[in-house]
């Protein structure tokens, strides 16, 4: 039986290679990568066609590629408890306790996941503006 190439939607083929859409759509309308087109005009990217891009694409992980980020410089944080994690389709609100009063944060639910933040667990809040605004209370 004669070996079968799997057929990519650019999507597909962008996740397959860590890369935007839209750079998958700027690569096949500049001729570096190779498609078929559907009777309905659709491009589909042959599986065998990603092999040479990922050979030259870096064998590091999503977290390991992170690490260089660790270290901040920001100096405004604010070390305080998790008291809730709410994830919601992309987005995830994390409100730290910080002495008796509390910060929200919304960060993406893939930096939540990541972080793997849990409720009970000690957490800063990072502040990085150009502006801090005084009230009189």
């Amino acid at each position: 039986m004669a070996d079968v190439d799997v057929l990519l939607t650019p999507r597909e083929a962008a996740a397959a290679l860590g890369v935007s859409y839209p750079a998958i759509k700027q690569w096949i309308l500049a001729g570096k990568l190779k498609t078929r087109k559907t009777p309905g005009g659709h491009h589909r990217i042959p599986q065998s066609a990603l092999t040479p891009l990922l050979k030259s694409a870096p064998a590091k992980s999503r977290i390991e590629s992170r690490a260089r980020f660790r270290t901040v410089s920001g100096r405004n944080q604010l070390v305080g408890k998790v008291v809730e994690v709410k994830i919601s389709g992309l987005l995830a609100k994390v409100v730290l306790a910080i002495g008796d009063q509390q910060i929200t944060s919304i960060i993406t639910a893939d930096a939540a996941r990541e972080m793997q933040l849990r409720k009970g667990q000690t957490a800063a809040a990072l502040m990085k503006a150009t502006e801090v605004m005084i009230v009189r209370v």
